[in-house]
């Protein structure tokens, strides 16, 4: 079903929905229509005029379904929005029609030991602040930390800090529980738990509306933070890969850069060796001792360190990581783009040398360690010099040739991004939920397959 030739009835549809926060205003709609899919020249080409008709912001569960109830009965689109803090363009409504803000839904509503239980546009930084007082900590999160929600990152995320250990969100036990708002004739709550959140997670807001996530937590540390200088990518990167592997080291991120992305990174430049390539690592503080033997062993340089209690204030060395890493680069030069790569499970880093060898200073990499299947891997943020569409397609397929898999961020389909294959779970769950497709349209390619 195609939605643009559709006038919406938007005026019975607010008449309906008297009593909530609706915003009309043009500059406000069009602000909360975008993410930061600027980071891809494809996405901006192919998203910079796509907007929705109304935003409608809801703090509770019974408004979502409010919402929800409307909308089905106008058939008018509706696309869920968090903090917008996504690369894909996962929140970008490419019909039109209603953005549903959820930022409003805050609560921490529980925190038991280990457990959390919290509404989708809760922050990830205010759920650590609330878990932390009881000795608890979010197991992972991206580097917008600070804004993200966690309703988005469940939604649209995969991994990040803390991923080094607890693996990805896709790993059985790193998502408990979910509450999600259909959108049937007569919208209803379902409830799912264990494996059956899988049939949400990660699927862009396309088959249900969150409203209440159950998250596992993780024993909080003091995260002390150093980054390492290396004279040569390959050591810093074997340095990483050692840290990853080193399970009496309790860390939380092993973030490498090449030279020359630390130059963009303006407030740590008089803290970084000119020409270095560099480790950017979260350590408990239990753990500074072995951590300063293995940098021993490998010829390195703490250039830079503080405690938890320094870290604590102002920039973190999180927000230099995952996609930072990237938008400090395109603050300096906004022409550079990025692409994201798992590299295969090989100690001795065969293919990432041969691609850092091959393309030099065309793809800067970018490396953050991660547990994926039991094995500490690399997985590239790799930044890049953006020329064309056709050579930024002969990069990933050359990556793709000698054995690293691309995730492509330069597309908006779910599909053909890191998942690469229909997922029957998310297609089958779409259509009991959400009959008429009305969730965020045009993002989940197997519904378009079934259309056609």
């Amino acid at each position: 079903m195609t939605f643009a030739a559709i006038q919406y009835d938007l005026k019975s549809l607010m008449a309906e929905l008297a009593g909530l926060e609706i915003v009309t205003d043009v500059a406000q709609v069009s602000k909360l229509s975008q993410d930061y899919y600027t980071y891809s020249p494809l996405l901006q080409e192919a998203l910079s005029d796509k907007r929705g008709d109304v935003v409608v912001k809801v703090t509770s569960e019974a408004e979502v379904l409010r919402v929800a109830k409307a909308c089905v009965k106008h058939k008018i689109p509706l696309t869920v929005r968090g903090s917008g803090t996504g690369n894909y363009g996962q929140c970008v409504p490419l019909e039109g029609g209603v953005i549903l803000d959820v930022s409003g839904m805050q609560q921490v509503k529980w925190v038991k030991p280990g457990i959390a239980c919290v509404e989708p546009g809760a922050k990830l930084s205010a759920i650590d602040k609330q878990t932390r007082e009881s000795g608890w900590e979010i197991r992972m999160f991206p580097s917008t930390y600070r804004k993200a929600s966690i309703g988005g990152f469940i939604g649209g995320g995969s991994g990040g800090v803390g991923s080094v250990t607890y693996g990805q969100l896709r790993d059985r036990g790193n998502l408990l529980a979910l509450r999600v708002v259909t959108m049937e004739d007569e919208p209803k709550v379902v409830e799912l738990r264990g494996d059956d959140v899988y049939k949400v997670a990660h699927a862009w807001g396309t088959n249900g509306i969150i409203t209440e996530l159950e998250i596992p937590l993780a024993p909080a540390y003091a995260w002390a933070e150093a980054i390492v200088a290396f004279d040569d990518f390959m050591t810093s990167a074997r340095f990483g890969q050692a840290l990853g592997n080193s399970d009496g080291i309790i860390k939380k991120m092993v973030c490498i850069c090449a030279n020359p992305l630390p130059t963009y990174f303006a407030a740590l430049k008089g803290s970084i060796p000119s020409g270095s390539h560099v480790a950017m690592v979260l350590v408990a503080e239990c753990s500074l001792e072995p951590f300063a033997e293995l940098v021993k062993e490998f010829g390195g340089e703490v250039c830079y360190q503080k405690s938890a209690q320094e870290a604590s204030k102002g920039i973190t060395l999180v927000e230099y990581s995952w996609n930072h890493t990237t938008l400090h680069a395109r603050s300096v030069d906004p022409t550079l783009t990025y692409l994201q790569t798992l590299f295969p499970d090989d100690q001795e880093l065969k293919v990432l040398d041969q691609l850092y060898r091959h393309y030099g200073d065309e793809v800067m990499m970018h490396l953050e360690f991660i547990r994926v299947g039991g094995s500490i891997r690399p997985v590239g943020l790799q930044v890049v010099r953006y020329t064309t569409r056709d050579r930024l397609q002969d990069i990933m397929d050359h990556h793709e040739s000698v054995g690293a898999f691309i995730f492509n961020p330069h597309t908006y389909i779910l599909e053909e991004g890191g998942r690469k294959t229909v997922d029957i779970q998310h297609l089958r769950f779409k259509e009991r939920v959400d009959p008429f497709g009305l969730l965020n349209p045009g993002k989940m390619k197997a519904w378009l397959e079934r259309l056609s």
